[in-house]
């Protein structure tokens, strides 16, 4: 693992900030088209910030090599896609972004405040391990849509000297990720199993989605870059990328089933939020 570390920071250090070409032919069609997407985007990248205070709360007495990983790799890397989203959402008319950077759930901090035993801070791990998992498959899926739409709209500049880059760094964050959660789930206890399925099922949540709105507003950002463009057969098979990893560990039991039912439960949800308020 810490070698996987060292050489996603070796080879992928933070995008250079002056490294991307903000040239956009059409800045207004750019932003009818995907305005909310990348605006969406941003906010979900900058508030790694918040992220990692959640996870110095989670995790009190973390395996060094996550603390590395997300002190020193991770987080750097994210803020960068964040400033460079900002950046170019702004350059395009979009408003400056306000992420939430500070602002910790309350069950979060619940949950802090029981980590402090070796058993249960195994739980918060596992699940930190899993929804990093599902945040960055889904990450990958979406840079690489949201890539093809901007060289469809011809923004050839933005989509490769901003979207490309960031596409480039997420599959390493993913493998780090699945990675630790089959090291983990095959140490863990059976109570811890099934305490993990139980939290996980009850805690999903669509990416960068912490309440009613912004669920409302990743139904949009399927809408945008066209995971709903088959209709629900397309939000399945979304989904069921999305929780392949978490398929295979959490719910391998359960023989015949495609996908966590909580999973494309979500993205479902998220849809018809979106549907219901763009009425």
């Amino acid at each position: 693992m810490r070698e996987h570390v060292d050489r996603l920071g070796a080879e992928h250090p933070p995008i250079p900030l002056d490294s991307a070409d903000f040239t956009m032919k059409r800045p207004d069609l750019l932003v009818s088209r995907f305005g909310a997407t990348l605006a969406y985007m941003t906010r979900v990248e900058l508030e790694v910030e918040r992220n990692v205070l959640e996870l110095n709360l989670l995790l009190p007495d973390p395996p060094p090599v996550d603390k590395y990983f997300y002190d020193d790799v991770w987080g750097p890397q994210e803020i960068h896609h964040g400033l460079l989203l900002d950046r170019m959402q702004t350059l395009a008319g979009l408003p400056v972004s306000a992420p939430n950077v500070d602002k910790i759930d309350f069950q979060l901090k619940l949950l802090g405040a029981l980590a402090h035993l070796s058993p249960i801070q195994d739980i918060s791990r596992m699940l930190y391990y899993l929804t990093g998992v599902a945040t960055e498959k889904s990450a990958i899926l979406a840079y690489n849509l949201l890539y093809k739409g901007l060289l469809d709209l011809g923004e050839k500049a933005v989509a490769s000297t901003i979207i490309a880059p960031i596409r480039r760094q997420e599959p390493g964050h993913f493998a780090y990720y699945k990675i630790a959660a089959i090291g983990l789930w095959n140490d863990m206890a059976p109570w811890q199993k099934w305490l993990t399925r139980l939290l996980r099922k009850q805690s999903f949540e669509v990416v960068g989605a912490y309440n009613r709105r912004q669920r409302a507003e990743f139904g949009g950002v399927m809408e945008d870059i066209g995971i709903t463009a088959d209709g629900d057969i397309g939000i399945q098979k979304y989904a069921q990328q999305v929780g392949q990893v978490e398929m295979e560990l959490l719910w391998a039991q359960k023989q015949g089933l495609q996908l966590p039912t909580y999973v494309l439960d979500s993205f479902r949800s998220a849809f018809r939020l979106f549907r219901r308020s763009s009425r």
